[in-house]
């Protein structure tokens, strides 16, 4: 694998990418995986990105995450090889979905049409990587049932895609919703069908797990674990662990917080969050920035690096949100707590931990979430079921209703 030419003329690539109008978050996310790519191939002998996708494969465990890297490896591998830069700004999106390869002219030619609608009505690339995907997965569905058009389709094949023969819901709500959100923009091109197949859809109703919270007990385990210098965790585990519990910032925008995030003058921390792509600026606490500044001095290996966040291995590139993620699991760890089997160890627990304890404390729906960078107010209903000071309010008396004494009796 020729590295070196990668190496030369990669910054042509995020040119060109730039000047077709490329978000500068696409284009981050290329130049993180260059970046990582030509640090890692001192270490690890891969003869093509065939391999680098392998090393993928065996590391992650999400489809949307290897879906991502097929595409971004894809595109490297077509700008290496054969010159080749990207002439669309939506041609690798559609790239991210292999079922699309795979689909009848008519399903190739709606699920095109739903992504460039889409991006015309401005919905966000997470969004129609979502729809799209659950979208192609229907309608390779429905062409495996014999059925290669939308006005072919019959309420038989749509049900039996949602539900099995006995019955068991086969689909979640969210696969129905971006089914039903894909029909709803290609009505222009065929009216009839897409409302007819959308009336077949079955009815679904939105789930939502119990969300494991810390206790009183394990949060106060947390700081003194996190102030317990006697103990293995790094500076870098402490000052995430310091920024995770007090700011409540979500685990990825931790890991591509930059140096310039932090201003120390103002005492302010500004980052542009990476999931609503919205700015978001929070106080700088005396704990948090203790935290931070004792890494970056003790600490951060001294590299042209702008990301804060560098991991300790010979090429101290920035780290991910998985490696966040493991710092979380060495801070419980280290506390003591969380051991069973499927607690909750990530680090958006702490993340709720901010917003049950600012709702608590009586602080305005609003601010919480502002603080927490919600782009919907309705985020925050999330976080209401485990505020349990309020909710006590709400509890009814059983007085009025006859209970035998044996049901409090203790044996």
């Amino acid at each position: 694998m020729n590295i070196e030419n990668l190496r030369t003329t990669h910054p042509k690539l995020l040119s060109q990418m730039k000047e077709a109008g490329y978000s500068d978050k696409y284009i981050q996310s290329f130049r993180k995986e260059i970046n990582w790519i030509l640090a890692e191939s001192e270490y690890r002998d891969w003869k093509d990105y065939k391999d680098i996708y392998r090393h993928y494969e065996s590391t992650l465990h999400t489809r949307r995450a290897l879906m991502v890297k097929h595409t971004i490896l894809g595109a490297l591998e077509q700008f290496e090889l054969n010159g080749k830069y990207p002439d669309s700004k939506w041609n690798n999106l559609k790239g991210r979905e292999m079922k699309h390869q795979k689909l009848a002219p008519e399903f190739k030619g709606l699920i095109d049409y739903y992504i460039n609608a889409a991006l015309e009505g401005g919905k966000k690339e997470s969004t129609i990587i979502t729809e799209s995907g659950y979208a192609s997965s229907f309608l390779l569905a429905m062409q495996e049932s014999g059925f290669s058009r939308l006005n072919g389709i019959t309420e038989e094949a749509v049900m039996t895609f949602f539900i099995s023969p006995d019955g068991e819901r086969l689909k979640c709500h969210s696969n129905r919703k971006s089914i039903t959100a894909f029909l709803k923009t290609c009505i222009p091109i065929n009216a009839d069908a897409c409302q007819r197949v959308a009336s077949f859809l079955p009815k679904t109703r939105s789930t939502r797990k119990n969300i494991q919270y810390l206790t009183a007990e394990e949060i106060a385990r947390v700081r003194e674990t996190l102030n317990d210098m006697t103990n293995t965790l790094s500076l870098c585990d402490r000052a995430i662990g310091k920024l995770a519990l007090y700011t409540g910032l979500r685990g990825g925008d931790i890991a591509d917080m930059k140096l310039a995030s932090i201003d120390w003058e103002r005492d302010t921390i500004s980052i542009r969050q990476q999931k609503t792509g919205n700015p978001l600026a929070l106080p700088l606490t005396a704990v948090v920035g203790n935290a931070i500044y004792d890494y970056v001095n003790n600490e951060r290996p001294s590299v042209d690096n702008p990301n804060l966040f560098l991991t300790t291995n010979g090429s101290h590139r920035e780290i991910t949100h998985k490696n966040v993620t493991h710092v979380s699991t060495r801070i419980m760890t280290a506390a003591g707590i969380r051991k069973a089997k499927g607690d909750r160890k990530g680090l958006h627990i702490f993340r709720h931990h901010v917003a049950t304890t600012l709702l608590s404390n009586d602080v305005s729906q609003a601010v919480i979430s502002c603080t927490l960078g919600h782009s919907s107010p309705d985020s925050i209903e999330t976080y209401l079921a485990a505020d349990f000071e309020h909710l006590k309010s709400c509890a009814l008396s059983i007085s009025r209703f006859p209970v035998p004494e044996e049901v409090f009796s203790i044996e």
